[in-house]
């Protein structure tokens, strides 16, 4: 038996690239599952028994098939009744919590075990008092093959991102309530999870942060103003436990780490967001990355239902997932004719000349062309997947909204432009209504004062601080709305994610004035980006993390706005001075060394690709990779953010790896808004009687 409670520290490091889920895949399968084919257990089939934050773990970054190939052949709940399987091994990969311990020597102890023999593996640091519980028990430990810390407690949901499933984060962090309890509590799994990236990839950051709007001890500063600060100093915490118990722990900085929250971009999980990715989810109502759609029957029969996920084993998903959906289907366009122009069988059994072909054209040529029907299927996927997001922004009229939301943001448009479209667009849907008005108040949260806001039965009015001349008219924008009180709420809420001074880049990011619309241009809430080429329409938009990533890579990041935890010199604030335990700090000094990158993908789909396509070049383009760059975001990730960061990597050529609470699409972002508070209005607050104009 081997008992050791650091990481398997044996293998042989990775020579060649591989990106932070592939990091992540290999640790799940080569150290954890392959470890523990060893003496006896070499080449007996294994249980993998689970809970259900190890299972999500699992699943993000791992396939069944995967599991198989490496001896599991069942996976099982740990809290679920179990058969008894006496003649088998089990891998218990498991959180370290009492509950867990306590069913697992429940498994082994005793003269009638469930499985032979158990290799234990724990998602994060154990506490010393569970460890002696394991060991105090001498039949379940005569059994257990290996005991360690696999430090491995996030949800890799992409090649670049992770999240750490605090899906109630904006609640618990940016409630109303100054309660800080839930609070703190929230933000130590945060960093737990978050810590354990660091330690799955031997990576030891310099940790920076958001710093609140006063670095003074003395003054006074709101729970929500420290949440980049107290998450940092909780995150610290945890990498010095890691410096002095992991072996291969890097003893100095090899990577940066930036923690900001929502409130730093209120505007990117409202606005829509352009590209193919983020209007597959925004539009079509993808549960996760599951799309349902319909084939043609083979039978001739109705239609069959089919589940895809659209993952980066999907070629065609990797190549124009980040692309402008107009680019996109031009792109499928051109695969399609492409293929058909090379095929006579596709012009014989699809459309006459080959060069306008339905999905039901393509699904009749798979019958036809069987050798190709993997590459024909994933087109077919994708020409159905455009044809219905363009569908819906013709019906929708979104590409006028997108005008709007972008010329409001970039100070082209305000209050009047608003009204005007409102007034002219009574039937456009109350989601599309409820975006444009969050946006607005994103605009100038001054304006979202609580008494000069007030409901009535018919709608939703705001009266916005202003002079007599424009008050009507700023009224008028919230009666033309007339949404119900939950789409209020989330209006209302927004305050809650208004960003302190010292918190918004002033180079880009300026409170916007709703004077009628004097001076729009000059104080709009982004400015557009020198250099930056707009190829396609609605492309204008992009989120704050890409100036502030671009500013960190080039060293331009002001540490008085976004100090560093390593060097105490640059003003780290007194909640995370505080936070911080005694211990040597280490003096930041070395870069981690350059790493060369592969690129696979099936030769199969070599003929769907021209020469100048993303997955042709990625190889060239990262021969060499410096320094990681990790983004957290605490209350929610978008996905313009996790794009960015695959742009920026590719630009900077550093990885850049986006981590967050949660990953949230339009909709789940303003469902959590309307339940961030709940505001009763009074009688008196229903009135427009005595108003003081």
């Amino acid at each position: 038996m081997s008992v050791s409670m650091s990481d398997l520290d044996t293998l042989s490091p990775l020579r060649d690239y591989k990106n932070f889920r592939q990091v992540t895949r290999e640790r799940l399968l080569r150290e954890m599952i392959r470890s523990t084919k060893t003496g006896d257990s070499k080449s007996v089939w294994k249980v993998l028994i689970m809970d259900k934050i190890t299972i999500k773990v699992m699943s993000y970054a791992c396939k069944m098939a995967d599991i198989n190939e490496e001896g599991v052949s069942l996976v099982e709940d740990i809290h679920k009744r179990r058969q008894k399987l006496p003649t088998m091994d089990a891998i218990y990969f498991i959180q370290p919590t009492n509950e867990n311990i306590v069913t697992f020597l429940s498994d082994m102890s005793g003269g009638s075990p469930l499985y032979r023999k158990a290799f234990v593996f724990f998602s994060s640091p154990v506490a010393k008092e569970l460890v002696s519980d394991i060991k105090g028990n001498g039949s379940a430990l005569s059994r257990i093959g290996a005991l360690r810390e696999m430090n491995l407690e996030y949800f890799a949901i992409d090649s670049q991102g992770f999240v750490t499933d605090n899906e109630k984060a904006l609640e618990e962090l940016f409630g109303n309530e100054e309660s800080s309890r839930k609070g703190d509590a929230c933000l130590n799994m945060m960093a737990t999870r978050i810590a354990t990236v660091f330690a799955s990839l031997r990576e030891f950051p310099y940790v920076r942060y958001r710093a609140a709007k006063s670095l003074d001890a003395t003054t006074m500063t709101t729970f929500r103003e420290l949440i980049p600060t107290k998450l940092a100093a909780a995150v610290w915490n945890c990498l010095m436990k890691y410096k002095t118990t992991l072996p291969t722990f890097p003893p100095s900085e090899t990577c940066e780490l930036l923690i900001l929250d929502r409130s730093i971009d209120q505007i990117a999980p409202i606005i829509h967001e352009w590209t193919y990715d983020a209007m597959c989810h925004d539009l079509l109502n993808i549960e996760g990355n599951k799309y349902a759609y319909e084939i043609p029957s083979k039978t001739g029969g109705l239609p069959e239902k089919k589940e895809v996920l659209l993952e980066d084993h999907d070629p065609v998903w990797v190549e124009l997932r980040h692309a402008h959906i107009a680019d996109a289907s031009e792109r499928l366009h051109q695969k399609i004719a492409n293929f058909a122009s090379k095929h006579k069988a596709v012009q014989i059994h699809g459309s006459r000349d080959g060069s306008e072909l339905s999905t039901r054209d393509l699904q009749r040529v798979v019958h036809a062309l069987p050798q190709y029907s993997e590459q024909i299927e994933k087109l077919s996927l994708h020409a159905d997947i455009a044809g219905k997001i363009n569908r819906i922004i013709r019906e929708m009229g979104l590409r006028e909204v997108g005008q709007l939301e972008q010329d409001l943001v970039f100070g082209d448009a305000g209050t009047k432009e608003l009204i005007n479209f409102l007034r002219a667009k009574e039937d456009v849907p109350e989601e599309i209504k409820l975006r444009l008005l969050m946006i607005y108040a994103a605009i100038d949260p001054e304006n979202l004062e609580d008494d000069k806001i007030a409901k009535t039965t018919g709608g939703l009015f705001f009266y916005l601080s202003c002079q007599y001349n424009y008050y009507q008219l700023c009224v008028s924008t919230f009666q033309l709305a007339r949404l119900p009180p939950d789409d209020a709420n989330a209006v209302y809420n927004m305050r809650l994610l208004e960003a302190p001074p010292s918190y918004t880049p002033r180079s880009s990011i300026l409170p916007f004035p709703l004077k009628f619309d004097v001076h729009k241009k000059k104080n709009a809430a982004r400015k557009d980006r020198p250099g930056e080429e707009m190829v396609w329409q609605l492309s204008r938009f992009y989120p704050i993390i890409e100036e502030l990533i671009e500013k960190l890579g080039k060293g331009e990041l002001p540490k008085s706005d976004y100090p560093c935890m390593n060097d105490p010199t640059h003003g780290i604030s007194y909640a995370a001075s505080a936070a911080l335990k005694s211990g040597e700090i280490p003096t930041p000094h070395s870069k981690r060394s350059k790493r060369s990158m592969t690129w696979a993908h099936s030769r199969n789909f070599d003929n769907l690709y021209p020469s100048d396509s993303p997955l042709r070049r990625a190889s060239s383009d990262f021969k060499e990779m410096g320094q990681r760059i990790f983004v957290f975001i605490v209350g929610g990730a978008t996905r313009s953010e996790l794009r960015v960061c695959h742009k920026l990597s590719s630009k900077l050529k550093r990885e850049i790896i986006l981590g967050s609470s949660s990953l949230d699409d339009p909709p789940q972002f303003i469902k959590k808004m309307k339940e961030l508070q709940k505001k009763e209005m009074t009688e008196d607050e229903l009135s427009l009687d005595g108003l003081n104009i």
